[in-house]
């Protein structure tokens, strides 16, 4: 069977202009599983008022981190692809969930290096469901799939949030940073709003409404973002030999006034100074590609938080990116989904 390989990320604004900013948000918070109102409260609040006024200041930290070859996203992306090709026959592409190379563009680009393609494998490259990232990036594949009438069949790696290949590399991937003097390591997630969790709640009953729900058993962490959240916690902690006094968890990047998960990564970053907390790491494990939440919110905006709040060294440790485990993991994973 011939077989395509599609590694799925976020997406980036074409360049730093304020124009090209304004057209990727625009198109990222119009999704419905990300602000999940209306269509017209949707475009009202996202054309109206955050859009008009969040381009510039976005435009402006895109600037600070953007490289000469372009978005860190999609540079890290593409080395990784590079890396993942040099490993496996099959040919390998990328695609973004918002913005440029699209889904579309990627299954194109497979047809056209291989027209007797009859399988590809696409990894989301998220770790943990959640409706505005995993869940997002596979319907919206999937529709393009099947609006397309590709020829191939499409598969999606599952959220690997305690795939052992995925703790492992991402445990060695921190080992290093690991071996300097440090006060305490705090595990940033991406922030979602709470209603999100228990919308995709799959019991209903659950998430949010059961005392310690993310340690109680239920089917509903099969799609629990904050249950897979503090699992890949624990789980890299243990590998590590982190003592349990030694880390926590937050989570980062809220937008707007409603209740997102908590504790706030911010909040946080400023309390710690005064609990005896003076050197800080942070890792953010919801990102395996170092991009704007990790490279200008935390190592820039946080780092900031923290110094002024009294601490004396801020770490931050780097996603994956292309580190060699991760590429190993990505072709393992790859080869056993594709049955070989």
């Amino acid at each position: 069977m011939k077989r395509g390989i599609v590694l799925m990320n976020l997406g980036s604004p074409d360049s730093t202009s304020v124009k090209d900013v304004r057209k990727y948000l625009a198109e990222f918070l119009m999704d419905e599983r990300v602000i999940d109102m209306s269509y017209i409260a949707r475009l009202l609040l996202v054309r109206g008022i955050i859009v008009p006024f969040r381009a510039p200041k976005s435009a402006k930290a895109y600037k600070s981190i953007w490289t000469k070859e372009g978005s860190p996203l999609i540079v890290i992306t593409r080395h990784l692809q590079e890396a993942l090709q040099a490993q496996v026959s099959a040919p390998v592409v990328i695609a973004m969930r918002y913005g440029s190379p699209s889904p579309k563009e990627a299954f194109d680009e497979l047809m056209r290096r291989d027209p007797e393609i009859e399988e590809v494998i696409a990894v989301p490259m998220y770790p943990h469901y959640a409706m505005s990232s995993y869940e997002t990036a596979v319907e919206y594949a999937n529709e393009v799939h099947a609006k397309g009438k590709y020829p191939f069949k499409l598969e999606m790696v599952p959220p690997f949030y305690q795939q052992p290949d995925y703790l492992d590399a991402l445990a060695e991937s921190m080992a290093p940073y690991l071996q300097q003097d440090y006060d305490h390591i705090v595990f940033s997630y991406h922030g979602i709003p709470e209603r999100h969790v228990q919308k995709t709640d799959i019991t209903g009953s659950h998430c949010l409404k059961v005392e310690n729900c993310c340690s109680v058993d239920s089917a509903a962490h099969a799609t629990c973002y904050k249950h897979q959240c503090l699992v890949t916690m624990k789980k890299i902690a243990g590998r590590l030999n982190i003592p349990e006094s030694k880390y926590s968890f937050s989570f980062q990047s809220r937008l707007g006034r409603d209740e997102w998960l908590k504790p706030y990564t911010v909040k946080r970053l400023e309390e710690m100074p005064n609990e005896g907390i003076k050197k800080l790491l942070v890792v953010c494990p919801a990102f395996v590609s170092d991009c704007l939440e990790t490279l200008e919110e935390m190592a820039v905006e946080g780092k900031e938080v923290f110094l002024h709040a009294g601490g004396e060294e801020f770490t931050l440790i780097p996603c994956m990116n292309v580190h060699p485990k991760w590429v190993e993991t990505l072709k393992k994973w790859t080869e056993v989904v594709n049955g070989e």
